[in-house]
């Protein structure tokens, strides 16, 4: 006796069949009984079982193509790995006999932030070019990953950027090629033919697993995807400023790589195929692969878990160059001892050219002082910058000086662009304050001193300032406070009657704790939100924030006048200003300085354009709102050229009068006193032009001075 099932015993699979393959046109008719009785069954309608039917067959069939494909690519992964094996070196030719027209076509992709990969990787292409190598400059942001498998040479130079992240415009590049090593149509050796190698940009000073992140991404999604690297990856390390040294080096190790993959690709193409075969094999043993990872880092999908990139490695020979990578601790201990017990200079060759140029005049190793055009305007009695205004400085006696050019911060509103070093803590060699003083004055007098006969210079001013230093602005760039000797510092220049104003950002709540008393200490509040701070300063340490909290919260039991300087970043840091007002409370500054950015032209460093910068008006009225959030401050004063207001405790309004000027003299006496003293012990009356007045035309202009209109501006616009 057959046993059939209901649907088969009735033609269900030749009835539905014949409704697939005949579509609309199906007779659905001749199918009801089965299907009706099948609905009686189950209870459901007999037009539900008929395209339940029909999605069954399609699933059938899309199950069978796909294994169909998945055998294919298995298939041509195993001739792409055949293909790949690494093959020896060709023998030794002149460059000037290879032939352009064989020549492969070397790329090198570029991911810029500040423009100095690109500047890399075209110094890279000429090398190649002058070894007779063809090679062309290409943008990372145009990597087109679907014909990445028809180049046979790459090599990347990749900077990565705060956050662990690729440089703007190039994330979906890289997004795309990491795709490919998820996507499972994609063979694991489709990139069997591409040789490559990789140059990092980064700065070990930002958190570990941020270091370098892009370029450990990029060389192991391509060993995933079967490249062949030619010359192991070098992970940069801008934190000496000695990039392009590291980087020459690299080059010197890749381009003979380079050169051996031009005369193979010159080779006779029948002739090479034969002999590289043979080849091959017998050199074998005595090969290292540089593949990497076929003991399991090739499937290991977190980028974290690279068994090399946390110095392990594959099994097998090792490159000479990396057998001291691989040494135990213990065995490099001595000779890395010896190698770092003397400290690096902070300022290298170039970055002290580059400094020069920019008219800074370097102090022994990590300082710097450059004269301010301030100092020069009123000089010729142009007009004095907004201290003259807020505190009563003689401008013309001012020095800007910083006895660290190194920061924890890459702001985004930087207006040094970045040239200056950064780290955590003060790792350099380090220079007697002592020299740093005696540096700082005979280079600013210098400067001086070359204005003399300068048109407009007033010669009674000249005279005062090449004669004695009165003001310290310790805001020149970098972070003054990680200098190990800014107590002897800052003791040093009050005894010579200098003042000093000195900047801090707020990461380093040790030193500030220890901070010996000056004229005004500054905290620069650049956001007012853990997300902001850390978009706008793109800071080097991990718990940025804690740091920046506890500063301010130490900053309120500082005797001396303390001040908030805030930069308003339109479209970043305007818009939470309660926020700014919770901060304001738990420091409880003498003095909010509200300032809008300055643009200082376009920098690859920095997304910020004159869109970003508010007018004074704008900042005016937001001072107004945080006046009304915050209890005990008022508007004091105001420098509309400079596009700042300052704001003040209502403690230095005293019978009708403001006292935000300070009595110089009288602070000398008291820092040198050795008793303590408090801001109120050293405050001095306002002048009334300096008063802030609502609708004022001066806007806090000196009314000794002269307005001098520049090019294209209207009277009061210049300086």
């Amino acid at each position: 006796m057959q046993t059939t099932s209901p649907v088969r015993g009735d033609g269900s699979c030749e009835g539905a069949a014949g409704l697939l393959r005949d579509g609309p046109g199906a007779d659905w008719s001749a199918n009801e009984s089965w299907a009706g009785r099948l609905g009686e069954g189950l209870g459901v309608d007999s037009t539900q079982v008929l395209l339940l039917a029909v999605l069954c067959i399609a699933l059938g069939l899309l199950i069978s193509v796909a294994k169909d494909i998945l055998n294919e690519d298995r298939r041509t992964g195993q001739r792409g790995a055949v293909e790949g094996a690494v093959e020896p070196a060709a023998p030794a030719e002149s460059p000037g006999k290879h032939s352009a027209k064989a020549a492969p076509l070397l790329r090198v992709f570029y991911a810029s932030t500040k423009g100095r990969s690109r500047r890399l990787a075209q110094l890279l292409a000429e090398s190649a070019a002058a070894q007779g190598i063809v090679a062309e400059v290409c943008n990372f942001a145009d990597l087109d990953t679907d014909r990445l498998c028809e180049v046979r040479c790459a090599v990347f130079v990749l900077a990565t950027y705060a956050g662990g992240s690729p440089p703007e415009g190039c994330e979906m590049a890289l997004d795309e090629l990491l795709e490919l090593v998820k996507d499972f149509r994609v063979s694991k050796g489709s990139l069997a033919a591409l040789r490559y190698s990789i140059f990092g940009c980064g700065n070990s000073e930002y958190p570990p697993l941020d270091f370098n992140t892009v370029a450990r991404k990029v060389d192991r999604a391509l060993r995933t995807l079967g490249a062949v690297r030619i010359c192991r990856r070098c992970d940069g390390d801008d934190i000496d400023n000695r990039l392009e040294e590291q980087f020459e080096a690299w080059r010197d190790r890749l381009l003979p790589t380079l050169l051996a993959q031009q005369r193979a690709a010159d080779a006779d193409a029948e002739e090479a195929s034969v002999s590289s075969v043979s080849a091959a094999k017998a050199a074998a043993p005595y090969l290292v692969s540089e593949r990497g990872g076929e003991t399991g880092e090739r499937d290991s999908e977190s980028d974290d878990s690279d068994a090399e990139d946390k110095g392990g490695g594959s099994s097998g020979l090792l490159d000479l160059e990396d057998i001291g990578t691989r040494l135990p601790a213990k065995a490099r201990g001595g000779l890395e001892a010896k190698a770092d017990s003397t400290p690096k200079e902070m300022v290298s060759p170039a970055l002290r050219t580059s400094l020069t140029k920019q008219g800074y005049k370097i102090v022994g190793s990590h300082s710097g002082v450059k004269l301010c055009r301030w100092t020069k305007a009123m000089l010729r009695g142009r007009g004095g910058c907004y201290k003259h205004t807020f505190y009563g400085i003689a401008s013309y006696q001012c020095m800007e000086a910083t006895p660290s050019l190194a920061c924890a911060n890459k702001c985004v509103f930087c207006w040094r662009h970045h040239d200056n070093p950064v780290g955590t803590s003060f790792r350099w060699q380090v220079d007697d304050p002592a020299m740093l003083v005696e540096g700082f004055e005979r280079n600013h007098l210098q400067m001086i001193k070359s204005l003399k006969g300068v048109p407009g210079v007033i010669p009674e001013r000249y005279e005062q300032a090449v004669k004695a230093v009165r003001h310290c602005a310790l805001s020149l760039v970098g972070e003054p406070i990680i200098y190990p000797k800014i107590n002897d510092f800052l003791d040093m220049l009050h005894a010579k009657g200098i003042s000093s104003f000195m900047v801090t950002n707020a990461q380093f709540p040790d030193q500030m704790e220890t901070l010996h008393p000056c004229t005004q200490l500054y905290i620069s509040i650049d956001a007012p939100t853990k997300d902001e701070l850390k978009a706008v300063d793109r800071p080097l340490f991990s718990d940025f924030w804690e740091r920046f909290i506890t500063c301010i919260k130490m900053l309120r039991e500082k005797k001396q006048r303390t001040v908030f300087r805030l930069t308003l970043v339109d479209g970043w840091n305007t818009s939470e200003l309660d926020a700014y007002a919770e901060l304001v409370r738990q420091g409880q500054p003498d003095f909010i300085e509200i300032k809008g950015v300055t643009y200082c032209g376009d920098s690859k460093a920095s997304p910020l354009t004159i869109k970003n910068c508010p007018f004074h008006e704008q900042v005016v009225e937001y001072c107004q709102r945080l006046v009304a959030a915050v209890d005990g401050y008022l508007l004091a004063s105001e420098h509309a050229h400079s596009n700042c207001v300052l704001l003040a405790k209502d403690s230095f309004l005293i019978d009708g009068q403001w006292h935000t000027w300070i009595d110089y003299d009288r602070f000398a006496e008291l820092a040198t006193s050795g008793k303590p003293f408090t801001s109120t012990d050293y405050m001095a009356p306002t002048p009334s032009w300096a008063v802030y007045t609502p609708g004022s035309v001066d806007g806090g202009f000196d009314p000794n001075e002269t307005h001098v209109a520049g090019k294209g501006k209207t009277k009061g616009a210049g300086c």
